[in-house]
């Protein structure tokens, strides 16, 4: 009876411990757990277990695990809890059985555990010994922890969102495949994790875990996911508008364990979205949109125009992005005064340098909101995308010399429209009063206040709307706003488009120029229709308008705009990116101060993709899905590809079309095997020379 006790079989009790920890959907043979909630184990034992018995569950991570460091964990339920935090207990011994309950620490290190159990002086290794350990978003005590069922099945579960993109005048969603749980992308996490090179005791912290993620996300410093291009030219690699999701990104960079290319902001917004889903951290992306860039922080944004007010490339070192995307995570910040806690941005597009290195974040909302901008990481930066000012500047020749003439001065332009998915449910949310207070609020007055002294001890670049109420000498001193609203002619412009705006149309704009005081007016206006990249790069000057306008009293006069197909199909063959339609307008009433600038950002309109499929489906049973484009433009699309992609239905799959002529329909079909129960969504994109964008979605319930 004396005889040495030994293990002879573990049973992790996957199914039931994953479907307790919420980690069923991901695609992995090992266990994986959330850190500070129970997970069960059986132990099988060569005889039954005596009260005299030495057993030992020991949880090790990293190279070389030991207990000094706090790598190796050695749990005994006959010894009383140590210091760790962890705990474990017998449930229930019978016979040759033994049920263990396990409960790590709720700030325990993230990452992949090995067990082994010690007997006596034997020493048990399970084949499949590895123990993934997630942070937890389900329990109170993790810094993580968000008390909202609705939120964590939308930030924490859901594998599928859309990512909002456009302009302000005219957003859209674009699907994106999160997919979080499909194969080899926890590992492609956990290989993050490593290339951190974060110490263990880092590993816990959730802030700056999601600061090394957001410097991996992108290949610059650490040679990490994806490589950003805004070239127009993406030969070497895939152009950014053709990714469907981060499934494909992750899988192949932790294959080869080489950068991906390419990115845009959208890409690596949406990677950094899947990293942190999946690793535990609630997060989500969002899209800033007029988006203030490279301002050195001081808070404006230079904008050059001629004077048909095309924009000029080569003056602005600053820019106005149509849109930037980066992600906001959900975390206490302990590391910070009382009041910082909740929803922190984070952004992975590679930028500028912080510390060094190519990452930003975490910087609480609310600190952008009050104008704390003096707390880590990165709120001054942050805090400018959403709130420079822009000022117009017209460059005249005079005597072969540059004059700069300063037309306007816009202070609400930056940082509208801010948008995310919403909480379960396939609309987009405004969250932009969640990173600043009403424009022209006093809590906003007094938050720029505290801002400005932190980024501009000076007062150099102070904004214009309360230049009056300081004393510093902002160059300027009347300040812009006040002039604006005193206007002698109460100037007004207004751009639209009166017709839809289909490529190989001619793009039919308009002008609204409007005045409200008593008098008569004469305007000079000029007008001009470029196309540029969402980074506010011109591809193309397309047109342009110079006009004077007589008004009387309160009146208006509508002014087209009109461009020719054939001046912008060329450059839409030949830019790899979607472009878009900005339009600037310039109006001087003659013989007073009132100038104005206005400008508009709209997209191109395009038919849709069908999708026939049923509505449910039974698990591993096939069924057919059709995707169905006639192209109803009347030019033709060169080099058309079709792309699909469904997770748990089917792997991205690509359909090369060749040219679809104008008229043509072309159907394809994909046999889909679901795998997984559960509302699944499917995403189809067309691309081609002419139009990048074509994108649909369509939910399918798949039942056991």
């Amino acid at each position: 009876p004396g005889y040495d006790l030994k293990v002879t079989g573990v049973d992790f009790l996957k199914s039931q411990n994953s479907r307790l920890h919420h980690t069923d959907a991901y695609n992995t043979k090992s266990l994986v757990v959330r850190r500070g909630q129970a997970f069960q184990i059986q132990v099988n034992f060569s005889r039954e277990l005596k009260a005299t018995d030495k057993l030992a569950l020991r949880f090790g991570i990293g190279e070389k695990p030991m207990k000094p460091r706090g790598s190796l964990l050695s749990l005994n339920p006959r010894r009383e809890p140590d210091f760790s935090g962890w705990q474990i207990s017998i449930i229930k011994s019978s016979g040759k059985e033994c049920l263990l309950s396990v409960t790590s620490s709720p700030s325990a290190p993230v990452g992949i555990y090995t067990l082994n159990i010690k007997t006596g002086s034997n020493i048990y290794k399970p084949e499949d010994g590895a123990v993934y350990l997630l942070f937890n978003p389900w329990c109170k005590d993790d810094v993580v922890f968000l008390d909202n069922e609705a939120q964590r099945k939308e930030y924490v579960l859901n594998d599928t969102g859309y990512i909002y993109v456009g302009s302000s005048y005219s957003i859209y969603n674009r699907p994106w495949n999160f997919g979080q749980f499909e194969e080899s992308i926890l590992d492609a996490c956990m290989y993050l994790m490593d290339k951190s090179n974060l110490r263990l005791n880092s590993r816990r912290d959730a802030v700056l875990v999601s600061r090394a993620m957001s410097a991996l996300v992108n290949a610059n410093d650490d040679s990490g996911v994806l490589l950003g291009n805004w070239s127009g030219n993406y030969d070497k690699g895939t152009s950014p508008s053709d990714w469907m999701g981060s499934v494909s990104i992750l899988q192949q960079y932790y294959k080869t364990k080489k950068p991906v290319s390419y990115g845009q902001c959208w890409v690596f917004a949406g990677v950094l979205t899947t990293v942190m889903r999946c690793l535990g951290i609630p997060s989500r992306c969002v899209s800033n949109f007029n988006s203030a860039h490279d301002t050195d922080e001081n808070l404006r944004v230079d904008i050059y125009l001629n004077e048909f007010g095309e924009k000029l490339n080569r003056m602005s070192l600053d820019s106005v992005w149509n849109f930037h995307v980066w992600n906001d995570v959900w975390m206490k910040r302990t590391d910070l005064p009382s009041g910082f806690d909740g929803w922190q941005a984070i952004d992975s597009t590679p930028q500028e340098q912080s510390q060094g290195i190519f990452q930003c974040g975490p910087c609480p909302l609310k600190a952008i909101r009050d104008g704390d901008v003096y707390l880590p990481y990165d709120s001054k930066f942050v805090y400018a995308e959403v709130n420079a000012d822009k000022v117009y500047w017209v460059v005249k020749k005079v005597n072969g010399k540059d004059k700069y003439i300063k037309i306007s001065t816009e202070t609400q332009g930056i940082g509208v429209n801010m948008s995310t998915k919403a909480v379960g449910r396939d609309t987009r949310e405004d969250i932009t009063s969640e990173y600043k207070f009403p424009e022209g609020s006093e809590e906003e007055r007094k938050s720029m206040q505290k801002a400005s002294s932190f980024i501009r001890p000076s007062g150099m670049g102070i904004r214009a709307r309360f230049a009056a109420t300081t004393a510093m000498n902002d160059m300027d001193p009347k300040p812009e706003v006040l002039r604006e609203t005193v206007s002698k002619s109460g100037l007004q412009l207004e751009i639209t488009n009166t017709e839809v705006l289909y490529p190989g149309n001619p793009l039919e704009l308009a002008i609204t120029v409007k005045t409200s005081t008593p008098g008569s007016w004469t305007i000079n206006l000029a007008g001009s229709c470029q196309l540029q990249s969402y980074t506010g790069k011109v591809e193309a000057s397309l047109g342009y308008i110079k006009e004077t306008v007589k008004l009387e009293g309160r009146s208006e006069a509508k002014v087209p705009l009109k461009i020719a197909a054939d001046s912008y199909m060329k450059t839409l063959a030949s830019v790899e990116d979607e472009v878009l339609i900005h339009i600037t307008a310039i109006a001087e009433v003659q013989g007073t101060e009132d100038k104005l600038t206005k400008e508009t950002t709209m997209r191109f309109e395009y038919p849709p993709i069908t999708v026939q499929m049923p509505e449910t489906a039974k698990l591993n049973r096939d069924f057919a899905c059709s995707f169905i484009f006639k192209n109803k433009l009347n030019v033709p699309l060169d080099n058309c590809k079709l792309l699909v992609e469904g997770l748990g239905i089917f792997k991205m799959a690509t359909f090369d079309q060749g040219d679809v002529k104008p008229g043509r329909i072309i159907k394809s079909e994909v046999i889909c095997t679901p795998t997984r129960v559960g509302e699944k969504k499917i995403v189809a994109k067309l691309t081609s020379a002419q139009v990048k964008a074509i994108s649909v979605e369509k939910a399918i319930t798949i039942t056991e």
